[in-house]
Formats: C-alpha cells, sequence, structure tokens
C-alpha cells in the first residue's frame, strides 16, 4: 500500500511540475530568432532580444487564466489527498481530491484547446509549437490518469 500511496503522489508531483513549467517558461511557439508564450513575446535580432507583453486578447487571457487555475486545482488536489489521507474513514475514498484533480486536467485541456485554435492568428506561421506547449498537453493526462486513481481508490489501514 506504501509503494501504491507513493507512486500517486510521484505521478501528481511530475503533473504538477509539467504544469508549473508549462505555465512559467517562454516556449509555446518558438523559431530560431523568437519564442512565444503566454505572457511574452520575445526576439532576438543581431545579438540583441526584445521582449514584449502578451497580446491581451481575450483568448490568450482565457488561456492564462485556465493555466493558473489548473496549477491552484492540482496543488489543492495534492493538498487534500494528504489531509485526507490522515482523516478518511478506512475503507472511504478520495471523490474530492480526484474532482479536484480532474477540474485541472480539464483546465489544462481546455487551455492547450483554445492555444491551437487561436495560435494562427497571433503566432506567424513560421514558427512552430515549443516544449512548453507540448509539457501542457502531456500534464492533461497525467493529471486525468492520477485524478481517476483518486476516485477509485480506497483507503486501507
Amino acid at each position: 500500500m506504501l509503494l501504491l500511496l507513493m507512486g500517486i503522489v510521484v505521478l501528481h508531483v511530475a503533473g504538477l511540475v509539467l504544469l508549473f513549467v508549462s505555465t512559467i517558461v517562454s516556449a509555446w511557439a518558438v523559431n530560431p530568432n523568437s519564442s512565444s508564450d503566454l505572457w511574452t513575446n520575445c526576439t532576438t535580432l543581431n545579438g540583441v532580444s526584445k521582449c514584449d507583453p502578451a497580446d491581451t486578447g481575450v483568448w490568450i487571457q482565457a488561456v492564462q487564466a485556465l493555466m493558473i487555475l489548473s496549477i491552484i486545482f492540482s496543488f489543492l488536489s495534492l493538498l487534500l489527498f494528504f489531509c485526507q489521507l490522515f482523516t478518511l474513514q478506512k475503507g472511504g475514498r478520495f471523490f474530492l481530491t480526484g474532482a479536484f484533480q480532474i477540474f485541472a486536467s480539464l483546465f489544462v485541456m481546455c487551455g492547450a484547446i483554445i492555444y491551437t485554435v487561436m495560435n494562427p492568428e497571433w503566432v506567424p506561421a513560421k514558427e512552430s509549437y515549443g516544449f512548453s506547449y507540448i509539457l501542457a498537453w502531456v500534464a492533461f493526462p497525467l493529471a486525468f490518469i492520477s485524478g481517476l486513481i483518486y476516485v477509485i481508490l480506497r483507503k486501507r489501514e
């Protein structure tokens, strides 16, 4: 049982780290001379870097909010898991923890979908998706699977 709990916590923390990195790092859209993320657009010309704030469009603000919500819900889910681990009755299920983690996965999925659909209007066609964008998509199934595991998991002595 201890090994199972450690595995679940490691899966949860891995998803949380991916959410943090994908939200913070400036690599959602990249090319050799520029990079864009949820917060800034950076270009390098003749060795000089210039970063401008991200577009103030409604869609990018929605992606920012959804990514932040996914981090908050995933973090709260981890705290709830530890609280429920010590307070839940024997045989009880971690429904609240699982619900928060599934909400976190849905938030990151919605944010990545909005970015995918609206990206051609904002980012030049010569840029490609960066590793932060890919990490956001990888964080989605990790968070969803850990949320399902929490819902299925029963507390034992």
